[in-house]
């Protein structure tokens, strides 16, 4: 499975073969079956998890017991509950499998020893977070002013890899939208 990271990391940022050997080190792996936990809320998040093979969600299950889908994560994607891990407080989110899985976690401490040792790498998270802030406004703002429709054209445009991979109802529980109003918008979607 580090062959899988190994790879993702040199499209990245360039390491020596000393970098990846201590990279490697530290590095833990997970198998998940499919609907398996790899953070149920409750729980403290203690690692930085990369996704080798398989796909993930994180997910917020209100007081109706309404799924609110927050993040996928496919191949090579990281995901994780970072205000859990970072506050050493409970999680509020659960994580777990929509596929069978292999991960890599890197725990907290060991992630920050290697940002402190090895500056690419250190620049590449700093890269990889700002980023993130920018998805995450942007996702913010098509909840906040798209219709059903444009954030379900925006999903597919943005996600097509996605969208082919997981569930109706999960698709429609990460837009804020009914598993009814997507199918409507679905089927009006493939008349035009």
């Amino acid at each position: 499975m580090f062959e899988i990271f190994r790879k993702y990391l040199k499209d990245k940022i360039i390491l020596t073969n000393e970098d990846y050997g201590l990279i490697e080190s530290v590095s833990l792996f997970k198998k998940l079956r499919k609907r398996q936990y790899l953070l149920q809320s409750g729980d403290i998040s203690r690692f930085h998890a990369f996704v080798c093979k398989g796909f993930l969600r994180n997910y917020y299950v209100d007081e109706k017991g309404q799924e609110h889908i927050m993040h996928f994560a496919p191949e090579n994607y990281w995901i994780g509950d970072r205000a859990s891990m970072e506050s050493g407080l409970p999680s509020k989110y659960d994580i777990d499998a929509i596929e069978e899985s292999e991960i890599l976690l890197l725990k907290k401490e060991d992630f920050e020893m290697i940002r402190k040792t090895i500056p690419a790498f250190n620049d590449f998270v700093n890269e990889s977070l700002n980023k993130n802030v920018l998805v995450m406004q942007e996702r913010i703002y098509v909840n906040i002013s798209l219709s059903a429709e444009e954030k379900y054209s925006d999903f597919i445009s943005k996600y097509p890899s996605i969208s082919n991979r997981v569930p109706l109802h999960m698709i429609a529980s990460y837009l804020g939208v009914s598993a009814e109003t997507l199918s409507r918008v679905r089927s009006q979607s493939t008349k035009k």
